[in-house]
């Protein structure tokens, strides 16, 4: 087999390479797209037909290549369910295999806790835990969806009990270092080698960590599997001419989604307008927004709803009551999920969104 450990100076992540010299498919783990001709170029030197793209969870400090490599190489890009990346093929879950090459395997973790959605592979004897597990420390727990409690849990009670010489490839280290181990990181990491849960948690809660210089940037761009909006038109037109898991899991999600929330219509959302006392959110893009909005809305896109949400005094009452909407509902239904999830209790949705709205 083919292994390569890449890395990225800007941002210090690391991008692994897997692949079969025999049947020549391939598999990128967290790929930067400001390196996609390296990857495309490496991939060729070598023969190799890319099959997969896998995140470990949706970055914040760097932009993916996945969205660039499928419309490029058509491969298929997986990002977990959890993360709220529609446009992904594949919404992973936990314990999900993803086979390549001849009898190789790719095992799914869950280890949500830096965020809600941060999963890690393990292939043959090798964790890759993207910003969950570090060597000698582990991810900020202070922004989408974090829980300092869920990560010491995940790590303790799933990657600590794995094999003692398994190896353990982070997605970042500042210090250059390469590869630890499960032994080492149980027995001398320093926030968790005998850290009661406590502590931990009390550790992660007081680390006072600066804003990621490109969340901003990031995060959005990465919900759509780092694709800026002219690129994800024609990713829908490639998409179109080809039968990805895209299109069925999307409207899995936002049908799920949409048993979990309170939708109403247009004529009730201007009467609860009317009435006050009500949060109007509206979830669309920053250029959907700029070309028509309803009066008084506020601004926040889906993909950043979360970590903006803590910066937005008028949602700072999780007891208050909320309105979203997108442009049909789709993505509105989804936020109200989210904010649901996050613990606000009187969240609701509007059915057919602004196109609706408009038309009445």
């Amino acid at each position: 087999m083919i292994f390569k450990q890449l890395f990225d100076q800007e941002t210090w992540t690391y991008t692994y390479l897997i692949a079969d010299p025999f049947t020549k498919e391939a598999v990128l783990i967290d790929p930067v797209n400001t390196h996609i001709e390296a990857y495309i170029t490496l991939l060729a030197a070598h023969g190799l037909q890319l099959k997969y793209t896998l995140e470990t969870h949706v970055h914040a400090d760097h932009i993916t290549a996945s969205g660039l490599l499928r419309q490029r190489l058509g491969s298929q890009t997986g990002v977990s369910q959890l993360c709220g990346a529609t446009t992904a093929d594949i919404q992973i879950q936990d314990g999900d295999v993803f086979e390549f090459a001849a009898g190789e395997q790719i095992k799914v973790i869950a280890t949500p806790g830096h965020t809600s959605g941060s999963i890690s592979y393990l292939w043959r004897d090798r964790l890759f835990t993207g910003d969950s597990l570090l060597i000698g420390g582990c991810g900020r727990t202070d922004f989408q969806g974090g829980d300092a409690g869920a990560q010491y849990d995940c790590i303790t009670q799933r990657l600590f009990t794995l094999p003692d010489e398994t190896l353990v490839y982070p997605g970042h280290d500042y210090q250059q270092r390469w590869v630890s181990s499960i032994m080492q990181e149980r027995t001398t990491n320093p926030r968790l080698a005998g850290k009661s849960r406590e502590q931990f948690i009390e550790i992660m809660n007081n680390l006072n960590l600066p804003k990621p210089r490109l969340i901003d940037e990031a995060v959005p761009a990465n919900r759509y599997c780092g694709l800026d909006e002219n690129e994800r038109q024609d990713a829908v037109a490639v998409r179109d001419e080809r039968p990805l898991r895209v299109t069925t899991k999307t409207e899995d999600l936002v049908a799920v989604a949409k048993q979990q929330v309170t939708e109403v219509d247009v004529a009730k959302a201007k009467q609860l307008l009317a009435d006050g006392h009500i949060v109007l959110v509206d979830t669309r893009e920053e250029s959907e927004y700029a070309a028509g909005h309803i009066e008084g809305a506020l601004l926040l896109p889906r993909g950043v709803l979360e970590f903006k949400i803590g910066a937005t005094p008028e949602l700072a009452d999780i007891g208050k009551s909320v309105l979203i909407y997108c442009r049909t509902g789709g993505r509105s239904a989804l936020a109200a999920q989210t904010l649901q999830q996050l613990g606000y209790t009187n969240v609701l949705s509007m059915a057919g969104g602004f196109e609706a709205w408009k038309n009445t």
